[in-house]
């Protein structure tokens, strides 16, 4: 079947040196990019993260240092991957809690601006968690009866989520075939930072995490400014960083 879109709709894939937003990097990607006639581009790369890749990370996907001594650095690549994904809604799997973050990160480390917020984003694993809870692999034999060849690289697993997509939205009747849907669908709770450490509760920021948990962003850093120095100079991502930044200011500009 073919989505019902009315721009087109990138799935991306990363492969990564680990897990964390801020320290780790990505290693390799790949994006699928479907257009609202059908017509689908593939572009896939290879990366220099620029530090070690760990044992661990390379007993997952395969790729070694040695696999990418000669690869381009992400600061190379960004502009054109940038110009592919623009004016796309974007989908993957686990997507909203780690490809996404992580790409965002890269952009900002290099100091290049970038808005996912205006697209829909819709994250193939909650659709697949809210209807039948497990991993990608048992996703793709449940819903297309298929084992993925090369699992952990980032094509093989592009390519897996995207058909897991179309078969989830035939199979399921009150999934409406349109991307709004699919991303509002598969969002969870709202958060204003890809980290999700800023959550939005009836329209109010609030911190989600530590011990300011639930309390209102803007009155903690009004009563304790300090506290937003210290995010500063903290183990934050830099969307977060952005984002808090951006709160605390309008705050002091209350307060003159």
């Amino acid at each position: 079947m073919n989505l019902n879109l009315k721009r087109p709709i990138a799935c991306v894939d990363l492969e990564t040196t680990g897990v964390s937003i801020t320290q780790d990097r990505i290693v390799e990607i790949s994006i699928i990019k479907i257009h609202p006639d059908g017509k689908q581009e593939i572009k896939t790369r290879r990366i220099n993260p620029g530090i070690p890749i760990p044992a661990e990370a390379s007993a997952v996907h395969g790729i070694y240092d040695k696999d990418v001594e000669n690869e381009p650095s992400f600061k190379e690549l960004a502009n054109g991957i940038k110009q592919f994904l623009d004016s796309c809604d974007l989908c993957g799997f686990n997507s909203n809690k780690f490809d996404f973050p992580i790409l965002t990160e890269e952009f900002l480390r290099i100091g290049l601006e970038v808005n996912f917020r205006d697209r829909h984003l819709v994250d193939v694993q909650q659709i697949f968690f809210k209807k039948e809870p497990r991993s990608l692999s048992a996703a793709y034999k449940y819903y297309c009866d298929k084992e993925i060849v090369n699992a952990h690289s980032a094509e093989a697993d592009a390519l897996a989520t995207i058909e897991i997509l179309f078969s989830q939205v035939e199979r399921y009747a009150d999934l409406e075939n349109n991307v709004e849907f699919l991303g509002n669908y598969s969002k969870g709770d709202d958060f204003l930072d890809y980290s999700r450490r800023i959550r939005v509760v009836n329209n109010i920021p609030v911190f989600n995490f530590g011990k300011y948990k639930d309390k209102p962003v803007a009155e903690v850093l009004k009563k304790e400014p300090q506290y937003y120095d210290w995010m500063m100079k903290g183990d934050f991502a830099l969307d977060t960083k952005n984002v808090v930044g951006k709160i605390f200011h309008d705050t002091m500009l209350k307060k003159l």
